[in-house]
């Protein structure tokens, strides 16, 4: 094994057979932080939006966010509760999509898909970006380096999740599940402190000067109606990461439909009472936030100036309950949710390859996306993920107020898009199955009525998203995901065409050739030229003969001479080369040979040197991958590629031995040939 192969398995671990797939299914305690991480940590940043949205109003604003996070919550358990039906319609892992083109058509399908790949790789760059935002609050040495940062992060998660999704799993269910205790104690002794107690805790911002814009400080009229219907479509980022659990059934122990639908209910719960505890805590103790990249609104400051940075909602609350009286709590809410907003994207990393992997079944991605890795993970998507992020975060800087503005439409495009698909699903299957058991009826009509109430909840929000959102930024998701959609139709016609092309049509495609025409490339006469000469004739063509390129004189009469010293049973054909060109030259007369004998098939047996080093390799074989790679457009002929193993050859031997000690223990066992196989086999291409 090489320092490579060694520093690979260190990283990801070691190879793991097709067989153990089963052992890497989750059970509900793993598949909750797995899945559900993005979710549960959008509470961390979702009432940040809230309130940044809502200071454009000035401080009389902030009256609205507990409103605001009720509906946000209220959305979301209606979410919640119509993919629990999405689980056990659709099982398969396909979700949002797979739901969208059985019942709505393959277009509306790859409108989900583009948008959902849209929402995964915004996914990492936000959930990361906050991590570094409230890391912060701790680290302040991170102001101004953050893209780096996040970029950095990201390739750490990229190395865990190739590790396979169950050990990173195992990995991420610690934090997650001490980031719920941490926010839950910190609400429950916040409001104790508050309300039994009767201490009087403020936040750090509380009580200074908020300047909103002036056309919000009314609080009236359509500005104000457009302000909250902003702040709410903000808030619901809240609701990202919720569909990755339908995407996701494969990986549950079974009954995996089961599973899905409790781990998705106790998502559901634990999210939307996290949510509302963070807001109203902010609410009682006097949280400001104000808009840092739009400059639509400011907080003065003690010393009379505006603020030039801002601590998150949660690093508010985390110093206003504990600094004084439990200082380690506060160090344990801030590395929590930094912690939990990283791992976030693992909820991405797990539901971007998969997807990925349907669609590249489909037709729809390049086929290099479907294929498992060494650890059963999806390697190839995972990898593309982690650069598609790792780009975003660093062109916008890992600001989580930009890159937001991007996020939210893409999860409701599919959400709603779903919902209708599975209203058409369940009314498609009470029409057709009008003979089922009449509570089984009732089952499917119970299930038509959520997802209708999904439909008509998603589909607001969806209208309100992009009015409010279009001119902020939604505008470019957008034409991220019509991309993407453009380019998932080229790539499946492209596969589509071939395909065509490639499938047998009529009798004309099992028709021998009439002959086969041998033409061995030659440019010395020595033991590589002799091998090619050797298998040429072992294949007993119709025809045989040898070609040599006229560009020396010299050297040329010195091949002819030693030919006939040798007495070479085979004729050899001069071309002329008055140029001093070797590959035109044989490429028109293989070109030749085709249109004389349209029936006939060429095969070129060309002589290659196998070397050991990389820089040998520049040395020879040259002219050889030129012609190889012109007469691989020729239709009719047959390239083989005679190598023949010089002393130094021996070297890359051993290094593919250490590489893989297997695979030279199974090439040394019997092949069934006596022990006389040929050494330096020809490579037909």
């Amino acid at each position: 094994m090489n320092v490579t192969q060694g520093l690979k398995r260190l990283l990801i671990g070691r190879k793991l057979e097709s067989s153990k797939l089963g052992q890497t299914l989750l059970p509900k305690r793993i598949a909750l932080p797995v899945f559900a991480s993005d979710a549960l940590s959008s509470v961390a940043y979702a009432p940040d939006e809230i309130l940044v949205t809502l200071s454009l109003a000035g401080a009389a604003g902030y009256a609205f966010s507990w409103k605001i996070g009720i509906a946000v919550a209220c959305v979301m358990l209606v979410v919640v509760m119509s993919y629990r039906q999405t689980v056990h319609a659709y099982p398969s892992g396909g979700g949002d999509y797979e739901v969208a083109t059985a019942n709505l058509g393959p277009n509306a399908g790859l409108v989900v898909a583009s948008a959902l790949l849209v929402d995964y790789l915004l996914t990492v760059a936000v959930s990361v970006s906050s991590g570094i935002q409230n890391a912060e609050a701790m680290i302040p040495a991170l102001n101004g380096h953050e893209g780096l940062a996040a970029a950095g992060v990201i390739v750490v998660l990229t190395g865990l999740n190739l590790r396979g999704t169950r050990e990173s799993g195992t990995f991420f269910a610690i934090p997650v599940y001490a980031f719920m205790v941490s926010v839950g104690a910190m609400v429950i002794w916040g409001l104790v402190r508050i309300f039994v107690l009767g201490e009087p805790l403020r936040a750090p911002t509380a009580g200074l000067v908020v300047q909103g814009e002036p056309k919000y400080s009314s609080l009236m009229g359509l500005a104000m109606v457009a302000l909250l219907a902003r702040t709410f479509s903000s808030g619901c980022a809240a609701l990202t990461g919720v569909e990755a659990i339908s995407n996701g059934v494969p990986s549950f122990r079974e009954p995996k439909s089961r599973n899905a639908a409790a781990t998705l209910a106790l998502l559901g719960g634990i999210a939307v009472s996290m949510l509302m505890g963070i807001i109203v805590l902010s609410r009682v103790t006097g949280v400001q936030m104000f808009d840092s990249m739009g400059g639509g609104s400011r907080i003065i400051g003690p010393n009379g100036h505006p603020l030039t940075s801002q601590t998150t909602v949660v690093g508010q609350l985390a110093r206003t309950v504990f600094f004084d009286t439990f200082r380690p709590g506060f160090y344990i809410m801030i590395i929590c949710t930094m912690v939990i907003l990283f791992l976030a994207a693992n909820t991405a990393f797990n539901g971007f390859p998969v997807l990925g992997s349907i669609l590249a079944k489909d037709g729809f991605l390049p086929r290099q996306l479907h294929t498992r890795g060494d650890r059963l993970a999806y390697s190839n998507g995972i990898i593309t993920l982690a650069v598609g992020a790792a780009v975003l975060v660093l062109v916008f800087n890992a600001s989580v107020t930009a890159l937001i503005q991007l996020y939210v439409v893409g999860v409701f495009i599919s959400f709603t898009v779903s919902q209708t698909g599975m209203l058409r699903h369940w009314t498609r299957r009470l029409r057709v199955d009008v003979r089922a058991p009449r509570e089984q009826r009732r089952s499917w009509q119970r299930s038509r009525v959520i997802n209708g109430i999904g439909l008509v909840m998603t589909g607001v929000v969806l209208i309100i998203i992009l009015i409010s959102k279009f001119v902020h930024g939604a505008y470019l998701a957008l034409l991220a995901m019509a991309a993407i959609f453009a380019l998932m139709k080229a790539i499946h016609r492209h596969y589509h065409k071939v395909h065509a092309e490639l499938e047998l049509s009529d009798a004309s495609d099992r028709a021998l050739p009439s002959r086969v025409h041998a033409v061995v490339m030659v440019a010395d006469l020595n033991k590589p030229t002799m091998r090619a000469l050797q298998f040429a004739k072992a294949t007993v063509p119709t025809f045989l003969e040898a070609v040599t390129v006229d560009v020396d004189p010299d050297d040329t009469e010195k091949v002819l001479s030693t030919w006939q010293e040798e007495e070479v049973d085979v004729p050899i054909k001069v071309i002329a080369s008055p140029y001093r060109e070797i590959t035109n030259p044989f490429i028109e007369h293989i070109r030749r040979i085709r249109s004389e004998n349209p029936r006939d098939m060429v095969e070129v047996f060309i002589p290659e040197y196998v070397v050991g080093h990389w820089w040998e390799q520049l040395l020879h074989n040259q002219t050889g991958v030129v012609i190889r790679a012109r007469l691989h457009l020729m239709p009719g002929v047959l390239i083989s590629t005679v190598p023949y193993q010089l002393s130094s050859s021996r070297y890359a031997e051993r290094r593919w031995r250490r590489n893989d000690p297997r695979s030279w223990r199974d090439s040394r066992r019997p092949c069934g040939c006596g022990g006389q196989g040929w050494p330096g086999r020809p490579r037909e291409e």
